[in-house]
């Protein structure tokens, strides 16, 4: 039998932040089973371990959606990061995702990781398309910093500024109009959502893929890599700043960013919930 753990990411309490199954040794399963595995937990990511390609690093991480595999996403390295720290590992270890090599530093409760993958801006979807995605008009949509932008470090996130936390509170994903923008903009994968706000020095942000079968993610930390990036690109100066994400939805999360050119860094915590094996 397989023994699985789920933690709380970006959250030092339980039952907050984005939860995560992480299979800490996945070698004896098919590979097959990965994507089943995934769709059976219903998280947003699960993440599967394996030996490592290159014996100097510390494991190789699979990251698989409901629906596919992921090239990077960022709760799930911060998550497993920890749960290796606390079997052993680190605190100084690289993880082999999709897109490559990972630095991270990790304790048993709190992890960052940096990526030096260079952003690529893929879209600038029309603003009346944007706000009708998200149930809005376009007078909510901020256009100072940026208009609603379509980029990636390795996942397609539409990244949106909004007037004011009320105005964040009520966006509500259009199914339909997601389909069809999705079709319009075909650089934009399944057209996600990253939309945001400023207040009081905090960025707050919610996330919404329901492409992917993630109506709304508590916390993003690929998304909030990438909005550091952008933020980095369009002002020229680097970028340090917390997100809160997740309170909409009754699970508040902390996102730590630290953007320069050329690198990212993500940190956060996380705690252990569960524990059980697959049969």
């Amino acid at each position: 039998m397989t023994k699985y753990f789920v933690y709380d990411v970006f959250t030092d309490s339980r039952f907050g932040g984005n939860p995560l199954a992480i299979i800490p040794d996945a070698s004896g399963l098919p590979e097959g089973d990965f994507q089943r595995i995934a769709r059976e937990f219903n998280f947003s990511e699960t993440t599967f371990v394996l030996p490592p390609d290159d014996p100097s690093h510390t494991a190789k991480i699979r990251i698989f959606s409901p629906l596919s595999e992921l090239p990077f996403a960022g709760h799930p390295t911060i998550g497993t990061a920890i749960a290796l720290a606390r079997q052993g590992h680190g605190p100084d270890m690289t993880l082999e995702l999709g897109v490559g090599p990972i630095v991270c530093h990790a304790t048993d409760h709190s992890a960052r990781f940096s990526t030096q993958v260079p952003l690529k801006v893929l879209a600038e979807p029309e603003v009346a398309d944007v706000a009708q995605v998200l149930g809005l008009t376009v007078a909510d949509i901020v256009l100072q910093t940026h208009p609603p932008t379509t980029a990636t470090l390795g996942i397609q996130f539409t990244i949106t500024e909004v007037r004011d936390r009320a105005t964040l509170s009520a966006a509500k994903p259009n199914i339909e109009a997601l389909r069809r923008f999705a079709t319009k903009y075909p650089q934009a994968g399944r057209f996600a959502q990253h939309v945001y706000t400023r207040s009081d020095g905090v960025i707050f942000a919610r996330m919404f893929d329901p492409l992917d079968n993630i109506p709304e993610d508590a916390a993003t930390g690929s998304a909030a890599a990438t909005l550091g990036a952008l933020l980095v690109k369009c002002t020229s100066a680097p970028q340090e700043f917390i997100i809160r994400q997740g309170d909409d939805m009754g699970r508040p999360s902390r996102i730590e960013v630290d953007a320069k050119a050329g690198s990212v860094t993500i940190a956060g915590s996380a705690v252990a919930v569960m524990e059980g094996q697959l049969l």
